[in-house]
């Protein structure tokens, strides 16, 4: 009788790569999905749930993210103080010309687990406007998405 065991990635076997994603003309979910696949490492064969077994992501570009559909307008993004009438509503066109990296942070960040493992994962998510990014040592490799 053989006896299978369960494989569990340790701190020291993990290799994170540098990825640079160009997020101009992609969707946003498309986007996002992608980015937090590779985040949580569920690309990699060493995959464990409860381990951080992801990749950096660079995502330039972010104010070039597009939207499917008259969502541009229409999907509302609200804010709730706390107090009475508190309750504040922004339409992404707005959010997309004052905060572009905000945008996709938070959309990734709907995608990871709801604990410290997945604040730890945001972590490695570097959104920048423009074309431009201050991550060059690290040599990261350019990730091609689909949908561009």
């Amino acid at each position: 009788m053989s006896i299978q065991k369960t494989f569990v990635a340790k701190e020291h076997e993990i290799e994170r790569t540098w990825y640079l994603i160009d997020a101009q003309n992609l969707v946003l979910g498309r986007l996002a999905s992608e980015v937090a696949r590779r985040l949580r490492g569920k690309h990699k064969a060493i995959f464990t749930p409860h381990a951080d077994t992801g990749d950096f992501i660079i995502v330039v570009n972010a104010e070039k993210v597009q939207l499917t559909g008259r969502k541009l307008d229409q999907k509302k993004y609200f804010h709730y103080s706390g107090f009475m009438g508190g309750m504040k509503e922004t339409v992404f066109r707005k959010r997309l010309a004052q905060k572009p990296e905000e945008l996709i942070r938070q959309a990734v960040r709907g995608m990871l687990p709801k604990n410290s493992l997945g604040r730890r994962q945001i972590k490695k998510l570097k959104i920048y406007s423009g074309g431009e990014h201050p991550h060059q040592a690290q040599q990261p490799e350019k990730l091609a998405l689909l949908g561009a």
